[in-house]
């Protein structure tokens, strides 16, 4: 159970903490607009079927003379869903560095004789995302527009091509290159980096495949049991389906269960013949016995021998209270923290951004979690001189009822990015209307604005059960829209209290929003090729 408000303020008093909210030296938000006609053409999609009770945000602006374009409730609190990732991954890609490589290594305690190890290796957990499990050739970090995380909530999540064991097959290759063929002693997930906090997803020291097995379901002929692959395959995780292939156009219904500990997972359902594979996932309820049980047989593909039991608990008793002298055999390097910030952006991956926040921890010696709000209130105060109190956050990735953002925050946050060197960076580890991320399945044809705007969903739905219909809490986007003169403008747009009828109408409101967008981008080109024209006639009438 999360700490009570209670427990928090009685933490921030011992802390030295004040009550009163303190600014610092902010930038001020931008004017006030009226509440502007937006054009024909959104005011119609504001107004369909829907939104009657809901209430729509916009915000636009031109970071270079800080003109406001539109101005809809921008001052007001909005539930952020995903968007407060922006400011989440600003605060880590600031506290680590972009250029920063999570190394983590695999230390030997104990004695060498000859090839054999009398001792224990110690994997120390660094807080790493994807421990090799994206990485691809030249070093960045592989993603699909709907990610495996999201497979049970999602229809069409695919998978990376990567092995998902692949930075532990490295370090086992490592050890045996170091000599070592033989451990007559355990292998040891060591997790003290920081202490899990109640969020979810958890984040965890040590993560392998997101903390998730994946589980691909492939329709066969009608009537016969379909073809089952899962990944990655580590004892004592057994996986059983009982799914059958039905007539094409048929139901496509497949239900994931798991014993208590995880280990023992059962798929049921119906696949129809001509439906796509179909992606579920389970979770791994103890990432360090499986992270643990995961080396120990990579340690045996590799030719390593290891005496102890390969199932069971991580024996984390069995940790040193130090590692001096205790030499290092193998080590994984991450991709730098750019690629991971990319990857969190792109498919808002929930764990990484709850990640961050222990990432972000660990930058001040702390294993408490929550010491990363400390992190990103002094990063937005300080370097980004952005208002903190136009936010409220109490996890990393956007998923929790305290969470709120204004308009106004996000668009300071936003313009901080555009005076740095990152700019670029920033801005293209962004979904991409049209192009990439959770921004590619909208205006994908016919849509003057794909490829030029670049910005950041955030959904946050619930089940309205008195009506049995769908609660739209939230569908915000902020980011940058691209001119067709190549300028920038900041904006946001965002609704909520919309009303769903069935996962048709989710999407529906998402395209909203996201057309919403594109109109913007369109009209802000042609803003600027008004101005251009106007400039011209008057150089004109000069000559």
């Amino acid at each position: 159970m999360r700490r009570t408000i209670r427990g928090r303020l009685l933490a921030w008093a011992a802390a030295g903490a004040t009550l009163a909210a303190v600014a610092g030296t902010t930038a001020a938000p931008p004017a006030a607009a009226h509440d502007d006609d937006l054009g024909p053409a959104i005011e119609a999609i504001m107004h369909k079927p829907g939104y009657e009770h809901a209430q729509w945000g916009v915000l636009e602006t031109d970071p270079a003379t800080g003109q406001v374009f539109h101005s809809r409730f921008a001052n007001q609190f909005f539930v952020p869903g995903s968007t407060a990732k922006l400011v989440t991954i600003s605060g880590a890609w600031h506290a680590l560095g972009p250029d920063h490589h999570f190394t983590t290594p695999l230390l030997a305690t104990g004695t060498r004789s000859g090839s054999t190890l009398n001792g224990n290796l110690a994997l120390v957990a660094q807080g790493d995302l994807t421990m090799g499990g994206r990485t691809r050739p030249d070093g960045t970090v592989d993603y699909t527009d709907i990610d495996h995380t999201s497979a049970n909530d999602l229809p069409g999540a695919t998978l990376t091509p990567e092995n998902p064991l692949a930075g532990l097959d490295l370090i086992a290759r490592q050890v045996h290159d170091a000599g070592i063929t033989r451990v007559d002693g355990d292998v040891i997930v060591d997790p003290r980096l920081f202490t899990p906090p109640a969020l979810d997803p958890q984040p965890t020291p040590l993560i392998i495949n997101d903390n998730v097995i994946d589980l691909l379901t492939t329709p066969t002929a009608p009537g016969q049991s379909a073809q089952l692959t899962w990944r990655p395959q580590v004892a004592p995780y057994q996986v059983t389906s009982t799914v059958q292939t039905v007539a094409a156009g048929g139901a496509t219904n497949i239900q994931v269960s798991a014993s208590p500990d995880g280990t023992r997972i059962t798929l049921s359902g119906t696949i129809a013949a001509d439906a796509q594979p179909v992606l579920r996932i389970s979770n791994v309820q103890d990432p360090n016995a499986f992270g643990r049980t995961a080396l120990i047989e990579a340690l045996a593909r590799a030719g390593v021998t290891v005496a102890a039991d390969p199932t069971g608990p991580n024996p984390d008793g069995k940790l040193p209270a130090s590692y001096a002298g205790d030499p290092q055999v193998a080590a994984y390097v991450s991709p730098p923290y750019s690629q991971y910030a990319k990857l969190i952006l792109k498919v808002s991956h929930n764990l990484g951004a709850n990640l961050a926040l222990c990432n972000m921890a660990v930058t001040r010696g702390s294993t408490d979690c929550t010491t990363g709000f400390a992190v990103e209130h002094d990063f937005l105060t300080d370097v980004a001189q952005v208002d903190p109190t136009q936010f409220q956050l109490a996890d990393g990735r956007g998923g929790v009822f305290e969470d709120r953002a204004t308009p106004i925050g996000l668009d300071q946050l936003l313009g901080y990015w555009l005076r740095t060197p990152d700019a670029d960076a920033f801005r293209h580890a962004l979904p991409i209307l049209g192009v990439d991320g959770s921004l590619a399945i909208s205006c994908t044809t016919d849509c003057p604005a794909k490829g030029k705007v670049f910005a950041k969903p955030g959904t946050i739905i619930g089940a309205d059960d008195l009506n049995q219909r769908i609660a739209y809490n939230a569908e915000n986007l902020a980011g940058y829209l691209e001119t067709d003169d190549g300028c920038l403008h900041l904006f946001f747009v965002g609704v909520s209290g919309a009303s769903a009828t069935d996962i048709n109408d989710v999407f529906r409101i998402f395209d909203d929003v996201n057309q919403v967008a594109a109109l913007l981008q369109e009209q802000a080109s042609a803003g600027h090729r008004a101005q251009d024209h106007r400039a011209q006639d008057h150089l004109a009438r000069e000559h």
